[in-house]
């Protein structure tokens, strides 16, 4: 057996998790920002918790989740989506007594089985971020403006926001009835899937990407002409104040979400660089999640980005965020005493905080030298029986070429390149 990840799955190796670590500082900084706070879950949860949450009909609880029966018969699924776990962390610890609105986000892996193409995988790592207890359409704006101000931190993505209504309770159902009739009519043209959702729930075959049913569903009823007045006056706000935080977006009533729980507001940030499958980030309202899973009535909200789509467009235009980190002081021993000092030296200059390196495979000098510039060090030195003997050593800046003696200590030696004494 050959062995092997696998499908769906990648391994991230040193240099790249640099590039993860860079990401994930950011989104910490920006979400921090925003006053919200880092929570962390199981990757697996109880199934009923994403049957209820999600809705037993929908595509991922009916053909996408890792189930699976624990030792004692219980049903486990990994963790398909954050917004779920989350609303079970905010009932579960009382968070709905706390001041409100709390805020939250995560960075965490979601598993899926669905067919891996660009950009999408089996286990993959999601950032969200969810808000409870804000009813107004200003919680809104700012969790757009939060997925807004991370995507545009890097630079010019080429990434539009798109935003649509699809509704409350009040009104959706009417304009279920009027789309399904309209649906039924054409329904020899939908793809199977598309057939099956008809029954289920119509609203999502508009959004499926098959290009038959895009074509189909381009005249279909649309859901901004069937809106309750007060869904209506909801949404014409948040365009307004969209529109005064300088965010653009475009109304696209097609825009309808994966998810059984979501209500009113959702939205989509679109890349045009990643093919089909091209939303980096999206979410919206799910207002009823926290009451249908047991909470007391909650107004709620939130996104979900996922990274390895982040950084599939990051990467082709040229701006993934690149980790800083260097090695500050290589020190290349000449003979086994000039290796034992060395270890020693690494280890306090560890201490105080300089990353510092030494030779652990016996490397002739012109080696070890390509060595350190692999390692982009900062700055090298070279210990033989000499440098031990006299007690100093020359340490080499190796972006300037410039040299400078000190002390065969780590105090001394710190401060020789900049860094603490103490």
């Amino acid at each position: 057996m050959k062995l092997a990840a696998p499908r769906g799955t990648y391994d991230i190796l040193p240099e790249e998790t640099k590039r993860w670590q860079a990401l994930e500082q950011k989104l910490r900084e920006i979400a921090g920002l925003y006053g919200f706070g880092e929570i962390r879950f199981p990757i697996f949860e109880h199934t009923e918790l994403f049957t209820r949450g999600m809705g037993e009909t929908g595509d991922v609880v009916q053909k996408e989740m890792y189930t699976f029966l624990d030792k004692e018969g219980r049903s486990l699924t990994l963790r398909p989506e954050g917004t779920a776990s989350t609303v079970r962390v905010f009932i579960e610890h009382g968070l709905h007594m706390s001041a409100l609105p709390f805020k939250c986000f995560y960075i965490a892996p979601n598993f899926r089985y669905e067919k891996p193409q660009k950009g999408r995988y089996r286990q993959h790592v999601q950032f969200g971020c969810e808000c409870f207890g804000a009813p107004g359409p200003q919680a809104d704006a700012e969790i757009i403006s939060l997925a807004y101000g991370v995507l545009n931190s890097f630079g010019n993505l080429g990434v539009s926001l798109r935003l649509n209504s699809i509704g409350c309770k009040e009104c959706r159902p009417a304009y279920q009835t009027v789309l399904k009739a309209w649906l039924s009519e054409r329904a020899d043209g939908l793809c199977p899937t598309c057939r099956e959702r008809l029954e289920r729930n119509p609203m999502r075959v508009l959004d499926c990407k098959v290009e038959g049913c895009k074509t189909i569903v381009a005249d279909a009823p649309v859901i901004t002409e069937h809106l309750c007045e007060t869904c209506a006056d909801f949404s014409e706000t948040l365009q307004t104040i969209l529109a005064e935080l300088g965010i653009p977006f475009e109304l696209d009533p097609k825009i309808m979400r994966g998810f059984d729980y979501y209500t009113g507001t959702v939205f989509e940030f679109i890349s045009n660089d990643i093919g089909s499958q091209g939303a980096v980030a999206a979410g919206g309202r799910y207002d009823g999640l926290v009451a249908a899973l047991g909470g007391p009535p909650t107004p709620a909200l939130g996104f979900g980005m996922g990274l390895e789509r982040l950084l599939l467009v990051l990467t082709e235009k040229g701006l993934a965020p690149q980790d800083q980190a260097v090695t500050d002081l290589y020190l290349a021993p000449m003979g086994d005493a000039a290796l034992r000092q060395c270890v020693k030296l690494c280890q306090e200059l560890r201490h105080r905080g300089v990353r510092a390196e030494t030779d652990l495979c016996r490397r002739s000098l012109k080696a070890q030298m390509k060595y350190a510039d692999k390692l982009g060090a900062a700055h090298t030195a070279v210990i033989g029986g000499n440098e031990l003997a006299a007690g100093l050593i020359t340490i080499k800046n190796m972006r300037t070429g410039g040299e400078e003696q000190s002390k065969l200590d780590a105090a001394a030696v710190a401060l020789t390149i900049g860094g603490t004494t103490v």
